[in-house]
């Protein structure tokens, strides 16, 4: 299975410096980030990498569909738009997509997925037209009040699979989906469908800190087993590789060369104990 380095994974780098780090290290790909992009530009985003001989694997992030007024979902739509334009921009397929939480003073969950499903049915033509796929991430349900409405892969399929393959798919994230006792049947669902966009790895690891968000840690670290998550999403006929994307503080304090070096060493390890 191909690497890809995730720019969250080593948050202070720039892309030009991610960039090179992609290349001394020998890693194929790169996973890009809107704030990342924006500070160049699109254009001169495209061209760094493409001039680096990278392939891009996704953008993060869209979504964030789940605005109460009429005024905020309309500024959300214009915002994925731009997302939109900045994939294609860039030169991937894959607009990775946090669907929002919960609207501020909300509990009515059901609404919210709703309102991310109506979300979706205005951008996915508009994408289309770009040549651009969006992929429904499903988080964690710890992250199900501020952050996603959709927390297993079976919702975001529920969800992608009102729309044809070639328009909406899914993530499948190790550290939001690991845990889940459908997601055998799920990933095998998603693969027959040709719905999985995006696979991406970091680990579990334990306490949580504080800020929960900031709770993922380098594969090996943990308590998932990737091996069978890569042997799942490849028999469901994944080929895309492995994004590997890590949001802890302490990793990001820690100097890029040796975060994507290490990303790399145990990106092996799991390919040379697995047959894929």
């Amino acid at each position: 299975m191909n690497l890809s380095l995730n720019q969250a994974t080593v948050k202070r780098l720039t892309l030009a410096e991610a960039a090179a780090g992609c290349v001394r290290a020998g890693i194929p790909a790169i996973g890009l980030w809107r704030d990342r992009v924006q500070e160049i530009g699109i254009e001169a985003s495209a061209r760094l990498v493409r001039e680096s001989g990278l392939e891009v694997t996704s953008l993060c992030r869209g979504g964030f569909m789940t605005a109460a007024s009429a005024e905020e979902r309309a500024a959300a739509l214009a915002d994925n738009r731009q997302a939109v334009l900045e994939a294609a921009g860039v030169g991937t397929d894959v607009l990775i997509l946090v669907v929002g939480g919960l609207p501020s003073g909300s509990r009515d969950l059901p609404a919210a997925r709703g309102a991310v499903a109506e979300g979706i049915a205005e951008l996915a033509p508009f994408a289309a037209e770009h040549g651009v796929k969006l992929a429904v991430e499903p988080l964690h349900p710890m992250f199900c009040a501020d952050r996603a409405v959709v927390s297993t892969l079976g919702q975001a399929l529920d969800i992608a699979e009102a729309f044809p393959a070639e328009q909406v798919g899914v993530v499948v994230d190790t550290y939001h989906v690991w845990w889940d006792p459908e997601l055998e049947a799920s990933i095998a669902r998603a693969g027959a469908g040709h719905r999985i966009l995006s696979y991406q790895e970091c680990d579990w690891v334990v306490p949580l800190p504080a800020d929960m968000l900031l709770g993922r840690g380098h594969v090996g670290d943990g308590h998932i087993d990737f091996v069978r998550m890569r042997e799942l999403v490849t028999a469901a006929g994944w080929t895309g590789g492995a994004e590997v994307e890590i949001f802890n503080q302490e990793i990001w304090d820690t100097d890029g060369a040796r975060t994507i070096a290490t990303v790399r060493a145990r990106h092996e390890a799991v390919c040379a104990a697995s047959r894929v």
